[in-house]
């Protein structure tokens, strides 16, 4: 009977932490069915997760404020030359055809050469206003959110690698729990021979030990003795190691720069970003024809001068994509998300640092512990039939 009860034990918990995770998505008939806690909870447990990341740990004007405009003109002056020569043909091309094909190839040069010396100056004044007003063009949370929603396997490793060691030892406490149950149901059969005895004893050892380990991963928050012996939260003593795993996996998967970059250029802020583009290209042009813009209206027309900076602006907008990802290197190493998030979660409080797992557990708990008494009550009604029938 005790080793029955430590199998149950064992048995309960690893249901439980595989009910957490899997499956990824519904399997089932209609109402009736199973999806993993997680999963199903995946925009909740992601914005709860997500609150904590941008209110604890992540700052996103002071993370941006790290990449300096200067290095990122330079690391992108090769593609946006590229974008400029490109651009600079095309609109010349389609409102002044005959004009740049009369140029010489030393003057086309020469204007080419004009609008490349100050790009990198328009990208340096769009980083310091990008900078300023990061709010507006990044909700990090969001973007966050966003992808932990559209990638479930992300949240679960989230979760799951984080708290490895929170999981093994849920289902190896099962054993040691169950045994000392076991011998508790032995000396209540010894005494009684009810039958009841059995799935009453199953039942209790699956409730029970789920509930013990679960508690034992977060409480208590701070060192306490108990009996002698000195006991903190399985989860509130790895703190060093949890923030490790966590930036790991935040810096690696959800808050990489080609995410970031994605965010900024199709979420909801991309709209302002554009139009900071447009303004800055077209504030360029009319810097650049500052002293013969008299002569390029009267020889073009104002309005199609107006277009010609509209097509510019434009053809700027559709380059950005290609050309911003030139920085990932570069911006991955001056944001480093990573360290921010370690050093960050070494300051949470003990109750803000339970919150990096606990909404895992908390509001579907029950369910786990339910499961472990059914299958236990299972079980112990199994014993019955081969020790009776």
């Amino acid at each position: 009977m005790p080793l029955v009860a430590a199998v149950i034990g064992y048995v309960t918990k690893r249901a439980a932490i595989e009910m957490m995770f899997r499956p990824l998505e519904f399997v089932g008939i209609g109402p009736l069915g199973w999806q993993g806690v997680i999963p199903r909870n995946a925009r909740r447990m992601a914005s709860v997760a997500m609150e904590l990341m941008t209110t604890n740990l992540i700052e996103p004007r002071e993370v941006f404020g790290r990449l300096d405009p200067q290095r990122v003109a330079e690391e992108l002056r090769e593609p946006i030359e590229r974008a400029v020569d490109e651009i600079a043909r095309e609109v010349l091309a389609r409102y002044q055809p005959n004009l740049w094909e009369l140029l010489p190839r030393q003057a086309q040069e020469r204007v080419l050469g004009r609008i490349r010396a100050e790009a990198p100056k328009v990208v340096e004044r769009l980083m310091r206003e990008a900078a300023e007003d990061i709010d507006a063009l990044l909700d990090v949370k969001a973007m966050a959110v966003r992808a932990l929603v559209r990638d479930k396997a992300v949240l679960n490793r989230l979760i799951r690698d984080t708290a490895a060691p929170e999981m093994r030892f849920i289902a190896r406490s099962g054993i040691w729990f169950g045994l000392v149950i076991g011998f508790v149901q032995l000396a209540t059969w010894a005494v009684t021979k009810n039958p009841w005895v059995m799935p009453v004893f199953g039942g209790l050892t699956g409730w029970l030990t789920d509930w013990l380990a679960l508690k034992m991963i977060f409480f208590p928050r701070l060192p306490r003795r108990f009996l002698g012996v000195r006991w903190q939260g399985m989860f509130q003593r790895r703190r060093l190691a949890v923030a490790r795993d966590y930036g790991e996996l935040i810096a690696g998967e959800i808050l990489t720069v080609a995410n970031v970059l994605e965010a900024v250029l199709t979420g909801p802020g991309a709209q302002r970003l554009h139009r900071m583009v447009e303004r800055e290209v077209r504030r360029s042009i009319d810097e650049q024809a500052s002293f013969a813009k008299p002569l390029v209206v009267a020889a073009v027309g104002s309005r199609r001068y107006q277009e010609m900076k509209a097509a510019a602006a434009r053809g700027a907008i559709e380059h950005v994509p290609d050309t911003v990802r030139h920085i990932e290197g570069y911006a991955t190493d001056a944001l480093d998300i990573r360290a921010t998030i370690v050093r960050q979660i070494q300051g949470l409080t003990p109750l803000q640092y339970e919150g990096l797992l606990r909404p895992a557990f908390r509001q579907d708990e029950w369910k786990l512990i339910t499961v472990g008494a059914v299958i236990g009550f299972l079980v112990g009604e199994l014993q019955v039939l081969l020790l009776l029938h």
